[in-house]
Order: structure tokens, then sequence, then C-alpha cells
């Protein structure tokens, strides 16, 4: 018997070392305390923390905090830092970057000056002493991002302004602790504080003018997701690692990194969905756990001195950020509610003031004593602590309010239906047609994409069934990649054309999205069969694309529309889908067309799209088409807003379309897009209708002058 007990080898010790043990634990960990602590109605980030406390060498002693809690914590931190970043919808924060300047100097402002006050007066430390521990209560880290991702809550105003005053405060706070460490290193000078500064300047300069051309050019060449996760990771921690190298933390590198990626990667995309599983499977909480696992909660007991310390040190820290947060929602006339989101995300203290303290704690003074003692490191675990659990409640709390109201006010909204029909004939474009749907779509409606694979019968062979099958296969797997449900349809009929619109009338599809056609002879038509009779048969809104670079990469939209576009029943619909696509794409979209149009274009972007950027220019006659040749580069979508033959916008000028496409645009990704119509003409116009207000306001006009001129003539 004791031989087989020898043999299996029972004997365990703690803390468990073996790497295949601590994996496997941690493992658990992430599995079971959020499912265990939900039912208590605790945040899921506390439920981590807490879970670092049981198992770490001040609980149960299960696990050591070793070097695999180190680099896995480091790399959380960044992703945390980095997916902050990415999140931010950079137009809404082009207009709140002034706020959240405001608000980062604010929350280091008032916990320094607090906090100096405090330390000299109620605590009687040194002046070093006070500047360093003071600066340990300005900084945070957004531990609480992940409950506001959860709410998907990520790109409201509050949460913007509280990410980006993340940076401010922390870049501060950093800039302090360099200089005060350097000072006890004897790496201060006259020129210390000049010298650092532009260190940082430069470097941030350099990483938002490299990052972006690099990424551009590598994702252009490379579409793999997997090669894509890699590369958007190893720029991130070179971002990190320039950053440290100057002299700061690598958590503003990493930040940086985030902001000038953040176009390239849309929100809807595959690389998106990868980038935020992988961190919050893994990443994030193994940097929580290892939080916990520095808390030692015998400070509580038995140690005066570092309790009254923790005390001092979480009441200013908490009142310097409450300070902070509600002067930014007074100045700007925010809600009480945004208040509240903005303070939880800005009150939880863990890395920058891990690394003050570690730093202060290192360096010893000239009487032997350290710069900051052991009841502030007990201190600052206890604050950590406090400051965590405050965080998430108070983020939990606020955006479940903020989803709530969201949620009522889309639910009030009449919202119409509406849902892609995407043929996937041709698995060279497949692709490009499913990121253009993802881009287009509203995401609040679910089940809103079709994927079609037609095969003709009379002439469909085996061999097309399978090819057809795998493209559906991939377009479910690119769809699936984002987390959004997709329809496939496989279908015989008598031609194409047929089984597209048969699917489009049983599914209910409001827009068709097919790859332009490829010319295959001389006699062959620039359109091809399909587009044109898919045109004459149909008055849904169809987008006939072609994309020579991917859609993640493109820098800004071209939409050409001709005149007498407003009175078109689709109008309002089409800008909608642009707006959508330079918002998700970060992109600016450029309108022209002629004067009169363009006032209902703009005058429906700031009432329904005011966050779009948008620039508008005059067309005056659309022969001037060829004019945007000098406008259109290589990275740039030219949307040309077409007609049905008929229609009120229609222009004899479309006749040579085809051939001015071939002839300039060749090298373009290029749209053509025809707006939906009304598929019945006896159906009245309702001035609820923008073709039915437009039109009327239109024939109102011709009908006065006509007035006026028989009343004077006669």
């Amino acid at each position: 018997m004791k031989e087989v007990l020898d043999f299996v080898n029972f004997d365990f010790h703690l803390p468990v070392t073996d790497p295949t043990w601590i994996f496997f634990l941690v493992l658990v960990v992430i599995l079971f305390a959020p499912i265990v602590l939900e039912r208590l109605r605790i945040p899921h980030i506390i439920g981590m923390i807490l879970a670092g406390v049981v198992i770490g060498e001040h609980g149960f002693n299960i696990l050591a905090r070793d070097s695999s809690f180190e680099l896995f914590g480091k790399v959380g931190l960044y992703y945390i830092m980095f997916l902050a970043g990415l999140e931010m919808n950079m137009e809404d924060f082009k207009s709140i970057r002034v706020k959240a300047t405001v608000l980062g100097v604010l929350a280091f402002i008032f916990p320094l000056g607090i906090g100096i006050w405090t330390n000299l007066h109620l605590l009687g430390y040194s002046l070093a002493t006070s500047v360093l521990l003071a600066s340990m209560y300005a900084s945070h880290t957004l531990i609480a991002y992940p409950i506001v991702i959860r709410y998907g809550i990520n790109r409201q105003r509050a949460v913007s302004i509280a990410v980006g005053g993340t940076a401010v405060t922390d870049t501060l706070t950093l800039l302090v602790l360099a200089v005060v460490g350097g000072m006890y290193k004897g790496e201060t000078s006259e020129m210390f504080w000049i010298w650092l500064v532009l260190k940082v300047v430069v470097l941030s300069v350099v990483i938002m003018y490299a990052f972006p051309r690099i990424g551009r050019w590598f994702f252009r060449r490379y579409s793999d997701n997997v090669v894509q996760y890699i590369f958007v990771m190893a720029m991130v921690f070179l971002g990190a690692g320039l950053m440290e190298f100057v002299g700061m933390e690598g958590i503003l590198g990493a930040f940086l990194a985030g902001l000038v990626l953040n176009r390239l990667i849309p929100h809807v995309s595959p690389l998106m969905s990868h980038l935020e599983f992988v961190g919050n499977a893994l990443f994030i909480p193994y940097f929580l756990i290892g939080v916990g696992m520095l808390i030692d909660v015998n400070v509580l007991f038995g140690h005066i001195d570092s309790v009254k310390v923790a005390v001092v040190m979480i009441i200013v820290a908490l009142l310097g950020k409450w300070i902070a947060s509600w002067l930014t929602q007074k100045i700007y006339k925010m809600r009480a509610l945004e208040r509240e989101l903005m303070f939880g995300l800005s009150n939880a203290q863990a890395a920058a003031t891990l690394a003050a303290v570690l730093v202060g704690y290192n360096i010893i003074l000239p009487n032997g004593e350290r710069l900051l003692n052991e009841d502030v490191l007990n201190g600052t675990i206890l604050l950590i602590l406090v400051t965590c659990v405050v965080s998430s409640f108070i983020t939990e709390h606020a955006a479940k309010r903020i989803a709530m109201d969201d949620a009522e006010v889309s639910d009030e909204k009449a919202q119409e239906k509406e849902k892609f029909l995407i043929p996937v004939a041709n698995p060279e474009t497949l692709e490009s047609l499913m990121s253009l749907a993802m881009v287009v779509r509203d995401e609040k409606q679910p089940d809103n994409l079709v994927a079609l694979n037609v095969i003709n019968d009379n002439n469909g062979s085996v061999k097309q069934e399978m090819r057809g099958k795998r493209s559906l296969e991939r377009a479910a797997q690119i769809a699936a990649s984002t987390s959004v449900r997709l329809k496939t349809v496989s279908r015989f009929d008598l031609n194409i054309t047929t089984g597209i619109l048969h699917t489009a009338k049983e599914y209910e599809a409001t827009n068709i999205i097919i790859g332009l056609h490829c010319k295959m002879s001389i006699v062959d038509s620039f359109f091809g069969n399909l587009t044109e009779n898919l045109l004459k048969n149909t008055y849904l809104q169809v987008m006939v694309a072609r994309f020579l670079i991917p859609v993640n990469t493109l820098r800004r939209i071209i939409v050409a529309v001709p005149p007498k576009a407003e009175f078109e029943h689709g109008f309002m619909k089409w800008i909608t889908h642009m707006c959508r696509m330079s918002s998700r794409l970060g992109c600016r979209v450029h309108f022209y067309a002629h004067p009169q149009t363009l006032g209902y274009i703009r005058g429906y972007i700031q009432k329904k799209h005011k966050d779009t950027r948008v620039a508008y220019s005059e067309l005056e006659d659309w022969d001037d088409l060829l004019l945007l040749t000098r406008q259109v580069n290589y990275d740039h979508l030219l949307v040309i807003i077409s007609a049905r033959r008929g229609s009120i916008s229609y222009d004899s000028a479309f006749e040579r379309l085809p051939m001015q496409i071939s002839k300039y645009f060749n090298n373009n990704s290029i749209m053509l897009l025809y707006p939906e119509q009304k598929g019945d003409p006896n159906e009245s116009l309702s001035f609820s209708d923008p073709r039915g207000w437009a039109e009327t306001q239109y024939y109102d006009k011709v009908g006065n002058w006509f007035y006026k001129w028989f009343k004077k003539n006669s």
C-alpha cells in the first residue's frame, strides 16, 4: 500500500508550486468566484479580488504570488488600459476631451492638495513623504471598467470622460513619482523635469503617428484573425515598453496604443471580439486575483498606526475623487447619474498606487528609515481593498441604472425593422460583404442578417452546391466571431436573381448587399445580368460594393449624391447607413451634392446623427462627378447614390456611370447604392415620410411660382 501511495504521490504542500496545479486553481477561481458571489449580489470584480485574498499568502496560503501572477497581472493591467482606449468612441472623445482633461486635472489637484495637508498635519510626515503619499491618492485604476463593458454602456459620455481623465491623472501622478524617486536616486538636475516631460511628449507623438500607419499597412496585407491578434498585442506591449524605457509606467503606453488603433479595429469586428474575449476570460481576472493576494486583512487587527494611516488615506482619496466628479458635473451640467458613474470609475486605487508605494518603500533615507514606512504599505493595501469595493459597487449601480434608462428610451422609439440579405456566391468577396453588413446593421435589432446561396435549378452541380455550403459556413463563422446571429439559407431556383428575390420576400429583407460584377468579356455588361435584373425587379435598397482594401482600414467615405435625391423614399435610410459606417470605422464621411440636397442631408444629420464626423461640398452638376477623381484616394470608399430608371432622382448621366467608373475609379473601393423606393405607386404620401415632406415642399414652391406668374400676367 505504501508503494502505491508513493507512486501516486499524494504529498501536497502549501502553497502549491506546481505550474499545472497553479493554473488549474486560478481557472477554478475565475470560473466559480463570479457564480458564487453573484448570488450574494457582489460584483464580479470584487469576487475576483476577494478570491485572491482567500487563496493568497495572507489568507489560506493556497497559492503564492509568484512570477506568473506578476507576468499575467501586468498583462491584465495593460489589457484594461488598452481596452479602455480601444473601446472609446473617438468621435465622442473629441467632443469631450476638454471635459476629460478637466476631470483629470481636478482628480489630481484635490486629492493631492488635501493629501499633502493631512499628511503633514494629521500624520506628521515630512514634505517629501507627504507629496509622494498624496500622489497615491490622486492616481486611480480602471478596475471597474469591465462592468461598463458588460452593461454595454462603454460609449457613454460619462465613461469616455472618466477614461480620458484617468490618462491625464495617472500621467501627472507618474510624473510626480518619477521626480520624487529621482531625487533620492541622484537623478534630478535642473533639467530633470523638462527632460522627462519632453521624452514623454516626443514618444507619445511617435506612437500616435507611427502606430496607425504600421497597423493600416499590416491589416491590408494580413487578414488571418490569429495573426492580427498577435500583431495588436505586440503593438500594445511595444507602446508600454517604450513608455517604461523613458521612465514612465507602461499603462500610459498601452492606453495610447488603444487610442491610435481604435479606428482600425471596429467595435463590431471579429478581432475586437477576440480581444475582449481573451482579456475578460484570462488576463484581467489574473490581474484582479493578483491584486487580492497583496491585501493583508491582518492590518485590521493589532496595527493601530496602520489603521489610522489607512483611514486617513481612504477618506482623502474618496473625498478628493468625489469633489472632482461633483465639480465636473456642475461645470458641464451633467446628470447626477453621470457623476456617480464618473466617481465609481475614478476612485479605485491599484496599479499606479502600488507602483508609488513600492518605490517609496524601497527608498532608504540617510537616517536609515524608509521614505514610506510599513504603516503606509499596510494602509495602502487596505486603501486598495476599500476603494476597489466602493468603485465596483458604485459603478455597478450607476451602470445598471443607465443601461435600464437607455433600454426604456430605445423601447419608446419606434424603430423600423431592417434585415440585410447577403448573397455569398463569390468566396473572394464574402468577407468584405460581411464586414460591410456588420458596420451598417443596427446592433439593437437581433437576427437581421441573412446569408444566401442560390443554386441554379437548371445547370447546378454538386461542386457548386459544396462551394456554396462552404461559403455559408464561412459567413456564419465571421458572424459568430462577433457574437452576431446569422441566418444561412441555401436554395435551388430557376435562376440566381429569382432566388434572391424570393428569399428577400420570404425573410422580409429590407436591404440587399451584393458584390460588383467582374467583367469577364468585351460583350459582358458592367453590372452583369444578375445586378441589372435585380434592380429592375425590386424596390429594396441595394448596395453593390467592391472593396480593394479591408473595410476596417478605410480612412474616408466620399458620398456623391445626385440632385433631387431627397425626394426618394429611402433618403433617410441610406444617410443613416453612411453615418453608421463613419461612426464604427472612425472615419469621416464627406457628402458631395447639389446645394438644395445638401441642406436636407445636413438637417437630417444634425437632428439624428449629430456626433458623426461629416463634411459637405457642393456638386452643382452631376456631370461634375469626374472632379471627385482628385478627392478619392486609395484608402477611401467612393459611394455613388444612384437611381433606378424612372425614379425621381434619375438622370441621363447615369448611363455614362459604368464607363466613368471603369476609366477613372478602377483603382478605388466603390459602392453603388440604389435607394429604397415605394413599391405601391398608389400609396398616398405621408408627412412623416421624408419623401412626402420634401416632395410636397418642392411642388408647393413650384405651384406658388406658377400661381404668382399667372396672377401677374392675367
